[in-house]
């Protein structure tokens, strides 16, 4: 039931995208924000207490509805499951950004492509090169790629299935936007939400990291997780773009990349080699390519698994 779930799942939401505004995403808001609001009183205490109102009453309740429905018959649960999985699961929620930036770029219309960039980043892209629009295009997407699929994914397959899922999503969702800078929002009421987030997230960045090698460029992609995923200030982002870097080719230098080099120098190894080259438009399409090899990857052993189990 699991494979079939998240085949269909994939294919529904290839389809029919979610849209950003569905009543789920709004109501999960409004509870998110909520709970921030009666809660945040400056300690991490407060983060931990809001954590749990938010995190608790979500997962249990999709707990409880698959346990309901797969005592009345097997087919309710599984169209539960893919009913959660497309709320949870899919590139179509992010992927949009993507492809505007790559449709953008290969028409050279870099002013729109740097305007698209600046509505999905934040970030200032006043003229910006189109190296460094490519580059930072990458490390969204490969960084949204596992936290909307691989990271969900992970999270479905263990024992708790949909609840594991609505875990993940809502523990990511927690932890970016509690983050963000707010009025009336102390830093310490976040800092648990980064926390848990980075604990839940450990084990799925690992072994999306080792998707990325397996169907890209296995010796680069490990060479640069071990020697570049510190130019990066979270350590499960780090491991996912170093080896997302070199499966691809590209050279995603972080914002700590310096600091490291620094730190190679001081303890006489001459600092690692440079892997990849410059980011180009081009690099954009091989990324897509690298992304769906690795959802094929999973799907291919999720398959023989699932085959496993009804020959046992």
């Amino acid at each position: 039931m699991t494979f079939f779930s998240v085949l269909l799942a994939l294919i529904i939401e290839q389809v029919r995208a979610l849209s950003l505004n569905n009543p789920v995403a709004a109501l999960l808001q409004y509870h998110a924000e909520s709970a921030a609001h009666g809660f945040d009183a400056g300690k991490p205490k407060h983060g931990l207490l809001a954590w749990l109102v938010v995190v608790v009453p979500w997962t249990l309740a999709v707990a409880l509805i698959y346990y309901v429905l797969y005592h009345i018959h097997f087919a309710l649960a599984f169209l539960w499951n893919v009913a959660v999985l497309y709320f949870t699961l899919g590139f179509r929620q992010f992927s949009h950004y993507f492809t505007d930036i790559h449709l953008a770029l290969n028409n050279d219309d870099v002013p729109r492509a740097r305007e698209i960039l600046n509505e999905w980043t934040g970030l200032d892209t006043v003229d910006m090169p189109v190296s460094e629009i490519v580059r930072h295009t990458l490390i969204h997407a490969v960084v949204a790629s596992h936290r909307h699929v691989f990271g969900v994914f992970f999270w479905f397959l263990i024992p708790v299935g949909p609840a594991g899922a609505v875990l993940y999503r809502i523990a990511e969702y927690l932890a970016r936007t509690w983050a963000r800078p707010v009025d009336d929002r102390t830093a310490a009421f976040s800092s648990f939400a980064q926390r848990a987030f980075f604990v839940i997230d450990w084990v799925p960045a690992r072994l999306t990291s080792l998707g990325f090698a397996i169907v890209g460029n296995f010796e680069d992609a490990i060479y640069a997780w071990r020697n570049h995923a510190r130019q990066w200030p979270d350590a499960n982002d780090g491991v996912l773009l170093a080896a997302g870097s070199g499966a691809l080719g590209a050279r995603l230098s972080g914002p700590l990349a310096e600091q490291s080099s620094l730190d190679a120098l001081a303890t006489g190894d001459g600092g690692p080699m440079q892997v990849g080259d410059d980011c180009t438009p081009r690099t954009l399409q091989s990324a897509v390519g690298l992304v769906w090899r690795a959802v094929v990857l999973w799907m291919i052993l999720l398959l023989m698994l699932t085959i496993a189990v009804w020959l046992a």
